[in-house]
């Protein structure tokens, strides 16, 4: 079987961008090669393996989990089914986060709940702050490490139950918590059913996590300092009222590319 027929029996299932990506990824190869040279002949193995993902694809199987990582603010990052794959609005709490911060000669930032570690390596690189990643996911704590290492960022990993194993201040306390509402459909359908359960639903509601964050942010606040949290396409109203709950006062909160009220912020 030569390349081009493996993409033919590939786009029967899947799309044709995804069979090459699948196909570059089993043969090691860049897209560039992979299209001059459509005649390349594929090993018996190397074949076995790229329709295996393809079936694994063709079953609903993220692409970032088949291939190993996921691009976030311009950096590859290895992800695994132990974490939650970036998503492009998230970005969004590294642009807010590094304006709040702006004035900051080296500021201490707490990210909890990190899995890859994308928020924490990214703002850590972007501020040349010190750096807390917390995750209860030993293995969640695993790929995160690998990334700080691989992208040469100077973060600090802790197994920690949102708080319980934090100490002292922070300027920034980011967070991107699991906010689904346990048995809402839409963790049965796409990506999400193949994603990690505690990185998504929190509750009845999807608030608990956030509740959790948001009540306990002040005791490790340093005067000034930000709380900064992402949160579901319906839950802007109930941020704020637990911001304004917690002592919070001038509650701002932002929108995502697609107009979505997605992240709110206040000051201690």
């Amino acid at each position: 079987m030569i390349c081009a027929e493996a993409l033919a029996e590939a786009r029967e299932a899947i799309s044709a961008s995804e069979a090459r990506l699948l196909l570059q990824e089993t043969l090691g190869i860049s897209a560039a090669t992979l299209a001059a040279h459509p005649e390349r002949e594929l090993r018996l193995d190397d074949a076995a393996r790229f329709l295996a993902l393809v079936r694994r694809r063709a079953a609903g199987e993220p692409i970032a989990y088949l291939v190993g990582r996921r691009e976030f603010y311009g950096r590859e990052f290895a992800v695994s089914p132990a974490v939650l794959i970036p998503r492009p609005e998230t970005e969004l709490l590294v642009d807010i986060g590094q304006a709040k911060l702006a004035t900051c000669e080296r500021p201490r930032i707490l990210d909890l709940g990190t899995g890859s570690g994308c928020l924490a390596v990214t703002l850590a690189l972007a501020t040349g702050g010190e750096v807390v990643a917390a995750d209860l996911s030993a293995e969640a704590l695993a790929v995160a490490r690998d990334n700080a290492e691989r992208l040469n960022a100077d973060v600090r990993f802790v197994a920690s139950d949102w708080y319980s194993a934090i100490d002292g201040e922070f300027d920034l306390i980011v967070a991107n918590p699991p906010y689904v509402a346990n048995g809402d459909p839409h963790l049965s359908d796409g990506d999400l059913r193949f994603e990690p359960a505690t990185a998504l639903a929190s509750g009845s509601d999807g608030l608990t996590a956030l509740r959790v964050i948001v009540a306990g942010a002040r005791r490790f606040l340093r005067p000034g300092g930000w709380l900064l949290v992402e949160h579901g396409y319906d839950q802007g109203a109930a941020a704020v009222a637990l911001f304004t709950a917690a002592g919070f006062q001038d509650v701002e909160q932002y929108r995502d590319l697609a107009g979505i009220v997605r992240v709110t912020t206040a000051a201690n």
